[in-house]
């Protein structure tokens, strides 16, 4: 493990947030002799954020839990031309009353997971901070900034970025709006920069080259040595990406996804992420983490309750994680009406069609793809298609049809 003196980056390499850093001793002395004002950029393209965009939360209560100061840049300006990373097409442009509700919508997750300054009040230097780059890219005039900024951004090297290529090399279309983007967000690092004396910018791994534009257009105009680190790509046990789910994205709003759907979400968690996503996504110390992830069998899945029980609290409160971890002990051990569920003993896999009729929740089949059409049938609280097919395991697969029936589908006794 590389010899860290900073408690930043003892803390970020110890639970697995770095992937790529811009010049590691640079930014380790500077974060052990001083507090450090570190950025990242979000979306204001929705109401809410989802757990695709949780590990950068995360990362920005890790930078101020280790004394420095956290600041959430918000794209007001940004979000009117959109990100074109790994994107397969242009994101549909949004109208400035949107995108000043979704920043006041989005503020409020992140006050759940940083320490802002009591209203009316002066911050102290590790209070965090919201910011819109609307503030500053709204007030731009054309000719002068591509005088002033424009000549420092080589065309050549910004072709040979992976966001840029990958859309070339597909011969998808790239308009010059979106190829605007890494430009605008080099220029909020610089912004940020004289404005709270930024020295960091963090992010995705996808996010790289965006980001050390901005470090090198630091250099160059104010001669100002600035930072990057960015995170690995999130991903599954399997491969498949982070948070995706069969019924769509893990919102972190609950009106957008039910406290229990989010609790359930931690709790189907894969068996070889427990650890992963405990170092990640909770504050729980690493040794009781280490203690947990060397559970095996069905004791693991205490190890998931505990996971899904801090991440809910920590995003949802801890009413809300009492009051899922309270439904899904009833739903599974005692059946919403306080009898056992129906269950449904298999050894093998088994197609969501004959579950619903083995289940007694469908009189046939023909009845059952009628119901999954409708969109009545779930799988652990997932909204499936008629092609689904069910693993028994332990603990048992909970399968829905409507709001009132559920069961379950498990390995036979014994």
């Amino acid at each position: 493990m590389p010899d860290y003196s900073s408690p930043l980056l003892c803390l970020l390499d110890e639970r697995g947030y770095i992937h790529q850093l811009s010049d590691a001793a640079g930014l380790d002395a500077l974060a052990t002799a001083q507090i450090v004002p570190g950025y990242i950029g979000f979306d204001a393209t929705a109401p809410s954020l989802h757990v695709g965009s949780l590990v950068q939360i995360m990362l920005l209560r890790r930078l101020q839990q280790s004394g420095h100061k956290p600041i959430v840049l918000m794209g007001g300006g940004t979000s009117k031309v959109g990100d074109p990373s790994f994107k397969d097409e242009a994101r549909k442009l949004l109208g400035a009353e949107t995108i000043t509700a979704n920043i006041a919508s989005i503020r409020r997750i992140f006050e759940r997971f940083l320490t802002f300054a009591p209203e009316g009040k002066e911050g102290g230097q590790t209070d965090a901070v919201m910011v819109d780059n609307a503030e500053w890219l709204d007030k731009l005039e054309y000719l002068p900034f591509l005088r002033d900024i424009g000549r420092h951004f080589s065309v050549n090297r910004m072709l040979g970025f992976d966001s840029v290529r990958l859309r070339l090399d597909r011969e998808q279309s790239l308009s010059f709006l979106e190829f605007n983007y890494m430009i605008l967000q080099g220029y909020d690092f610089l912004e940020l920069s004289r404005r709270f004396g930024c020295r960091l910018q963090m992010g995705g791994s996808d996010q790289w080259g965006n980001i050390v534009n901005g470090v090198d257009l630091g250099r160059r105009v104010d001669g100002t040595d600035l930072y990057a680190v960015t995170t690995p790509l999130i991903t599954n046990a399997d491969g498949s990406k982070m948070g995706k789910t069969v019924s769509g994205a893990v919102w972190l709003h609950e009106d957008q996804l039910p406290h229990y759907d989010y609790w359930q979400f931690w709790r189907n968690t894969d068996d070889r992420d427990v650890g992963r996503w405990l170092r990640l996504f909770t504050d729980l110390p690493l040794d009781e983490i280490a203690r947990l992830e060397m559970l095996e069998g069905a004791e693991i899945n205490q190890a998931k309750i505990v996971l899904a029980n801090e991440a809910t609290a920590m995003c949802r409160g801890e009413q809300a994680a009492r009051d899922a971890a309270e439904t899904a002990r009833r739903t599974f051990e005692e059946g919403a009406a306080g009898d056992r569920l129906p269950m449904l003993a298999t050894a093998a896999p088994i197609g969501i069609v004959d579950a619903l009729v083995g289940l007694g929740f469908c009189a046939s089949k023909g009845e059952a793809r009628r119901l999954i059409a409708g969109g009545g049938a779930r799988i652990a609280g997932d909204k499936v298609g008629e092609d689904a097919i069910i693993t028994p395991g332990d603990p048992p697969v909970r399968v829905s049809a409507g709001k009132k029936l559920h069961g379950l589908v498990a390995l036979p006794p014994g």
